[in-house]
C-alpha cells in the first residue's frame, strides 16, 4: 500500500504546486514551477560540485552523529542508573538544548573555524540530547524483578549493564538513535548555512545570493533525499536489531 499511496500523494502535491503557480501567476523568482525545478535538478546532478557538497554534508552528519551516539548512550546509561548525578547535571545538559543554536554558531566558528569541525560539533550537540533522554527512559523502564534477580545471583555491575540494562533498554535507545540522525543532518546543514563554504547548506546560500530559486529548490530536494536515506538506514538497522519488539513492526502476536 505504501508504494502506491506515497507516489500518489507526491503527484498530488506536485500538481497542486503547478496549479498554484499558474492560477495565481507566481513569479519564477518567488516560486518556480515544478518543471523548472526538475530541469535545475538534472543540471545540478550533471555537475561534480553537487556530489562534493553532498559528501561534505554526509561526512559531517555521520561523524557528528557517531559522536552523539557514544556520548548520548553512555551518558544516558550513567544518568539512568544514578539519579543524584542526573539532578546535578540536568540543568547544564538542558541548557545545551534551550540556547538557540543560531546564537552559538559564531562561537563555534571562533573556536573551531570555518571548516568541518564546527559543523560536526553542531550536528553532535543537537542530536545527542534525544539519544541521552531515550536511553535514560529505557534504563529506568527495566522491570524491578529483573534487577532483583541480578542482585540475587550477585552479578557484578558490568554484568548487569551488559546482560540486563542494555538489552532491556535497547528499544528506547534505538528509537533515540533513529530520531538523532534527523537532528544530526539538520545541525550539519544549519552550521553550513550560517558559516561555511562547503556542503549543501553553503551551496544553498550561494544559490540564494545568486537569486537562482530553481537551483535552491533543487538543492533542498537533494538535502531531503539525503535525510530520507540516512533515516531509512538507521530505521532499518533498528528493525533488524530488535525484531522481537512490537515497535519494529516485525514482531508476531501469539
Amino acid at each position: 500500500m505504501l508504494w502506491v499511496t506515497t507516489p500518489l500523494i507526491l503527484a498530488a502535491l506536485i500538481g497542486a504546486w503547478k496549479l498554484y503557480t499558474v492560477v495565481f501567476d507566481i513569479g519564477e523568482l518567488i516560486l518556480p514551477p515544478p518543471e523548472m525545478v526538475w530541469t535545475a535538478l538534472v543540471d545540478l546532478l550533471g555537475q561534480s560540485m553537487i556530489y562534493e557538497a553532498t559528501y561534505v554534508t554526509f561526512y559531517e552528519t555521520i561523524v557528528g552523529f557517531g559522536i552523539a551516539v557514544v556520548v548520548g548512550v553512555v551518558l544516558g546509561i550513567v544518568l539512568g542508573k544514578m539519579r543524584s548525578v542526573e539532578r546535578v547535571l540536568s540543568p547544564f545538559l538542558v541548557a545545551t538544548q534551550v540556547v538557540p543554536k543560531v546564537a552559538i554558531v559564531p562561537l563555534l566558528l571562533l573556536w573551531f573555524g570555518f571548516g568541518l569541525s564546527s559543523k560536526i560539533f553542531m550536528a553532535a550537540i543537537i542530536s545527542f540530547f534525544v539519544m541521552m533522554q531515550n536511553t535514560i527512559l529505557g534504563i529506568r523502564s527495566i522491570e524491578p524483578g529483573h534487577r532483583d534477580l541480578m542482585r540475587v545471583i550477585q552479578a557484578p555491575w558490568w554484568k548487569r549493564v551488559i546482560s540486563l540494562d542494555i538489552p532491556a533498554a535497547l528499544p528506547a535507545v534505538l528509537t533515540g538513535i533513529e530520531l538523532g540522525i534527523v537532528f544530526a543532518i539538520t545541525g550539519a546543514i544549519v552550521g553550513e548555512y550560517l558559516g561555511g563554504d562547503e556542503g549543501l547548506g553553503a551551496l544553498a546560500t550561494v544559490m540564494l545570493a545568486a537569486l537562482r530559486t530553481d537551483q535552491l529548490f533543487a538543492v533542498v530536494i537533494i538535502m531531503t533525499v539525503l535525510g530520507f536515506l540516512l533515516y531509512a538506514i538507521v530505521a532499518g538497522i533498528r528493525r533488524f536489531a530488535i525484531p522481537w519488539h512490537e515497535s519494529s513492526g516485525r514482531a508476531t502476536s501469539l
